[in-house]
């Protein structure tokens, strides 16, 4: 996606060979252009998987979740990772460790909101290694629905999760991937 790539080199700052900051567009200040043509893009690629759910993790996933979700004109549900005194009974839950803030959170989704039947596509806004994206997976699978899709934003090609979520099974999108973040450059990988 062109587009996402020209702000991600215009924009994103590499702050070390793992690290791209992107908070100008996409997880601080967001860019609606641009998170309508992500959504329009995970809508095209995921045309036709029969999808009536879109699942996300708070806070980063949630702009390119509901504009993927608009697009696909069915609800979208955000994974909460704070506790909330209404979010206490009928809830799945699942351990998520972030790379970025190098913490573990437990996610939770209210059962009411993904039944047996559903097909859900997970959008994420990084893809790194996995953890988010597995953890969504499982609580869809909790569920007795069904994982029709990952749609990544952007994907750090250089670590594992990409390659974990695929030889799972999982079909994983990703709009952009990031090959290398050396000597403070972004390097693209060849799209698939």
């Amino acid at each position: 996606m062109q587009l996402l790539k020209q702000k991600v080199l215009d924009e994103g700052i590499v702050l070390s060979n793992r690290v791209l900051k992107v908070d100008s567009f996409l997880n601080h200040q967001m860019d609606p252009v641009l998170m309508k043509e992500v959504g329009r893009e995970f809508t095209r690629r995921f045309a036709g998987e029969a999808v009536n759910r879109v699942l996300t993790i708070e806070s980063s996933g949630i702009a390119p979740g509901i504009m993927t979700a608009l697009e696909l004109e069915v609800p979208m549900i955000f994974a909460r990772k704070q506790k909330s005194l209404t979010l206490r009974d009928d809830i799945f839950v699942e351990k998520v460790y972030s790379f970025t803030k190098q913490e573990t959170n437990e996610i939770t989704v209210a059962k009411k909101f993904i039944q047996p039947g559903d097909r859900v596509l997970i959008i994420d806004d990084f893809l790194a290694n996995g953890e988010a994206a597995f953890g969504l997976a499982r609580i869809v699978e909790q569920a007795g629905a069904t994982v029709a899709g990952i749609g990544i934003v952007i994907e750090k090609a250089f670590q594992p999760g990409g390659r974990l979520l695929k030889e799972a099974g999982y079909r994983v999108e990703s709009l952009v991937r990031v090959a290398a973040l050396d000597d403070g450059k972004v390097t693209f990988a060849d799209q698939d």
